[in-house]
Order: structure tokens, then sequence, then C-alpha cells
């Protein structure tokens, strides 16, 4: 069926004004029949002090340039040492650190946060081998890993074609990424995440998925997108009940991919 234009423009008005209890104010040319009908529609009884909420009043955190973390973000590396990072195995991690950035040690292994997270904001910054070995998967690959199980694939996707559910910026063999946000070999990059941890009910049954928001260089790629369970290379994800914390995971996947500006936010009261 075609819908004029304006079609439901007065039933969409009338009920917006019946639930919130708003009136618009009358256009010049309308007539006074219909100023009455949205004075009888008003609830004369509400105050606007009954829709204002004080509390919690929201903690106050600052942000002053690009490149800096805010106040209140824990930030995982510095571009001096890896004293917030282990080996995977916990041992002392072996990856490269030099002029402010880290370099993965093809062949020592993926490294990981001390400490644990659940619901949080990461900020990341990555940069493949400005010099191209290989094609496909064996380009710049590493891999962003949420409490050591939900990968952010990292890889050269610049004039690079392999499967669209591996490329950079999908969630691993999951997620498509909306867009290739990808920048050229050896130029930095970025991803902004806000990932939202499952729960378990105490049966250890799934109550409630991961999700992931996505931003590759400052573009959405992933919009709050359900992960059906952790990374798999082989065979369908399905969730096991793990903690409510785990640490942050960065691949060694043979290739020298460098980060930088690594800091990560915890989301106390996250709406999912």
């Amino acid at each position: 069926m075609r819908i004029q234009r304006g079609q439901f423009a007065a039933p969409i008005t009338a009920l917006m004004v019946a639930g919130i209890g708003c009136v618009a104010r009358p256009e010049a040319g309308h007539t006074a029949a219909a100023s009455a009908s949205q004075e009888i529609s008003r609830p004369d009884s509400m105050r606007p002090e009954e829709t204002e909420v004080w509390e919690p009043e929201p903690e106050v955190v600052t942000s002053e340039a690009d490149g800096v973390p805010p106040s209140d973000a824990v930030v995982l590396f510095d571009g001096t040492d890896l004293s917030g990072w282990v080996h995977e195995d916990g041992s002392e991690p072996r990856w490269h650190v030099g002029n402010g950035v880290m370099t993965v040690s093809p062949g020592t292994g993926s490294i990981r946060t001390r400490q644990g997270f659940g619901d949080v904001q990461l900020h990341i910054e990555w940069r493949t081998p400005a010099e191209i070995v290989g094609d496909g998967q064996d380009r710049g690959n590493s891999g962003i890993y949420f409490m050591e199980r939900y990968e952010v694939q990292v890889l050269d996707s610049y004039d690079n074609r392999t499967y669209s559910n591996g490329q950079a910026g999908s969630i691993y063999k999951q997620h498509i990424p909306l867009v290739n946000a990808s920048r050229a070999p050896g130029v930095w990059q970025s991803y902004d995440v806000v990932f939202i941890a499952p729960r378990f009910a105490a049966d250890e049954t799934l109550a409630s998925p991961a999700y992931m928001t996505v931003f590759h260089n400052g573009v959405l790629i992933q919009n709050h997108v359900e992960l059906q369970g952790p990374t798999l290379y082989i065979g369908v994800p399905q969730y096991e009940a793990h903690g409510d914390r785990a640490p942050l995971l960065l691949q060694d996947h043979g290739n020298p991919v460098s980060f930088r500006n690594i800091w990560i936010r915890e989301l106390s009261a996250t709406a999912r």
C-alpha cells in the first residue's frame, strides 16, 4: 500500500501529546478547536518536577584531548614497558618494546593483561607491517580477545581479500564488519570497542549473551552485535559459563603487528 506523505502525521502527533503530556505550540492557521483538543489531552495535574530525576548524579570524567586517556581509564600500555601484561602462560612477556610501541615477537606467544575485566570500553591503536608479506590471513594478522575468548580481528585488509567474517574489524567467524575502513600497511589504525560481557545464571545456563560495538578509525563497523559464543577457528560457537572478569589478550599469530596507546574503561552500569 502506498502511503502519502503526511498521512499519519495527525494520529502520531495526537498519540505523542497524549503519551507524554506535552503541548505543541500551535502554528499559524491552526484552528481554535485543535488547540482546545491539545489542551484537553494535557495532564494538568502533573508538574515538571515529577519527571525530573536527580539521583544518581553521573561521575565527572575529563577527556582533555585526542589520544589522551579519560581520567577514569586504566592505561594498559603507555609506551614504556609491559608491566601490566604477562605471557599467556603467566610468565614474563617476550614482545619487543621500543619508541613507545609494543610489537609482536613472532613465535613467542600471546600476551594478556594481569588484570581481569568485564564490561568495558577499549581504545587500542595498531599497525600492520609496512612491508607486505603474504596474503589473506597470513598478512598482518593478530587479534584482540576480550575475556580471553571473544575476538575482534586485526588484519591487513587493505587491498587484501579474505573471507569476510575474518577480515579486519570482524568479530572473528561471527560478524562481518559493516564496511572496510582499513588504512594502508604501515599506517596506524585504531579500534574503539564497547564490550558487554555475557551473564550466566546460577545453574550456569546463559542468561544474556555478549555484545560488541566497534569503531574502526572512527567509523562504526559493528553495531551492538550479539555474539553466539567464544571465538572458534573450526566449528559453531557455544557459550560455557565463566567468571564475570577475565584478562584482555593480544594474539601472536606469527606477524610483527605493533600496538600503542591502549587504555580501557570499566563500565559499571551498562545498558544491555
